[in-house]
């Protein structure tokens, strides 16, 4: 610790000092700069840049608290810690913080006011290195919050991120974005009011775990990344909860996709995706929860698929896709199939899943249906092929058609069967522990944003006011 200017580390452990008078002199040459400008100048929001430039490489710089002015840029290597209150606030042109060096670490700060253009990239955060480390930030009034741009091997760990909710979905940025960067690791960060919660292109072995994103358009926005792995994430009342694109090789593990309800949104679109597996996840409330396009190969299993309007759709040419002993549950639809008919495989070994429309019967009690659950009917089919028919879908007609599907075979058109469907749904209780305390989380935060009964008094009394004084005014001058 530097006794003169306590804001100021230096790590010595990477550096071999020689005891001679002329190194000791150019050691502390800089420091003692350092400790000239901070007596000189006693206003803060002045002088970060030059406290940057001024620290040695490899220093830990403790930046108070209080607001210190941007843009600044990170060109060697150095930690920066702020105070509970230090806020750096940027110029509103270009990023806030820009990173340029390698091993950068940046912890504990507010960082405001970037820039507004999409075209510029302009973010809280810009990141053109590799090896940093951002961690416990808070990103507010940015356009884009932490860009990642040919960056590899950092860590971005626990950071809010808030955009411009004044902005309209599309004049945003994302709140992580990542561009040919690899190796990445982004965890536990909450983000909200930005265009796409993370956005990922040529971003591969990326490790994206326990993130919560909510009130943006789509909450994953991913596209042309490989083996990356997605665990513990939050995808809530988002316009879409993910759509993935054009990747493969993806672990998709106990993340929520939940109450994205934009036009025509999904729980997760998968498009032209290959060799991913989603195991024990929640898609649940949305419009359509599993959206299938040229995605072959796929395994999905002991995912819980709840409650949306349709639990899955499917172009025919998704093919070999398996699902088992997933629990799909008060869907408005199972499954609509655009094309003739799916080779997906609805079972594994003896193992179908579980269907809360099933109606069949199991007479050897071993939790295996012993008739195939009919996954479409004949009205389902025809909606794949024509959607408008989706207005009419708890019409007698369609309720007709579906009870003449179950005494008239001839009449089926749907080739989609659980040849092993499951009486019970399969046992994932800390999955639905977890679900539980997210939605307790989600209804607290929306009665925090409701005005409090003191506020709408007074919003009644003066309504009241204004409403009724013209009246009274309008009767008395009548009177007289």
């Amino acid at each position: 610790m530097n006794r003169l200017c306590p804001w100021i580390e230096v790590d010595t452990s990477r550096e071999t000092f020689r005891h001679d008078r002329n190194d000791a002199r150019s050691s502390f040459g800089p420091v003692l700069a350092l400790c000239g400008m901070l007596f000189a100048s006693p206003a803060p929001a002045q002088r970060l840049q030059a406290l940057i430039d001024a620290a040695p490489e490899r220093s830990v710089l403790r930046v108070p608290a209080g607001i210190w002015d941007g843009n600044i840029e990170l060109r060697k290597k150095l930690s920066i810690v702020g105070d509970q209150g230090t806020v750096i606030r940027g110029s509103g042109q270009g990023s806030t913080v820009t990173i340029l060096a390698d091993s950068c670490r940046l912890e504990g700060c507010i960082v405001e006011r970037s820039g507004g253009m999409l075209a510029q990239e302009d973010a809280g955060i810009l990141v053109k290195s590799s090896g940093n480390v951002l961690v416990n930030n808070e990103l507010r009034d940015v356009l884009f919050g932490v860009y990642l741009f040919a960056s590899h091997d950092n860590i971005i760990d626990s950071n809010r991120i808030r955009g411009r909710k004044e902005l309209e979905l599309g004049a945003r940025g994302s709140g992580m974005h990542l561009w040919n960067s690899r190796g990445n690791s982004l965890k536990g960060n909450r983000v909200e009011d930005v265009r796409d919660g993370i956005y990922m292109q040529y971003a591969n072995r990326t490790m994206i775990e326990g993130n919560d994103i909510s009130g943006v358009r789509y909450g994953l926005h991913y596209m042309y990344a490989d083996s990356n792995v997605f665990v513990g994430n939050v995808f809530r009342k988002n316009v879409a909860g993910a759509a993935v694109m054009y990747s493969r090789d993806i672990v998709i593990r106990r993340n929520m996709f939940i109450h994205n309800r934009g036009f025509a949104s999904y729980g997760i679109l998968f498009q032209d995706c290959h060799g991913i597996t989603a195991d024990s996840n929640i898609v649940a409330d949305n419009v359509v929860g599993l959206f299938f396009e040229a995605s072959s190969d796929n395994v999905f299993r002991h995912n819980i698929i709840a409650q949306n309007d349709v639990a899955l759709t499917m172009f025919q040419n998704a093919e070999r896709n398996v699902f088992t002993e997933n629990t799909f549950v008060d869907n408005l639809s199972p499954i609509t199939v655009i094309g003739r008919s799916t080779s997906t495989r609805w079972s594994e070994g003896t193992q179908g899943n579980f269907w809360s429309s099933y109606d069949g019967y199991d007479l050897d009690q071993d939790g295996i249906g012993d008739v195939p659950a009919r996954i479409q009917n004949v009205f389902q089919y025809l909606e794949g092929q024509v959607p408008n028919l989706r207005l009419f879908l708890y019409s007698p007609a369609a309720q007709a058609l579906s009870r003449a599907t179950s005494a008239f075979p001839v009449l089926d058109m749907s080739k989609e069967f659980d040849r092993y469907p499951l009486m019970r749904p399969f046992d994932n209780r800390l999955l639905m522990q977890a679900y539980a305390a997210t939605e307790a989380r989600t209804k607290s935060e929306a009665v925090q944003q409701r005005p409090s009964l003191p506020v709408l008094s007074g919003l009644v009394v003066a309504f009241g006011v204004v409403t009724l004084l013209p009246f009274r005014f309008i009767k008395r001058r009548k009177m007289n």
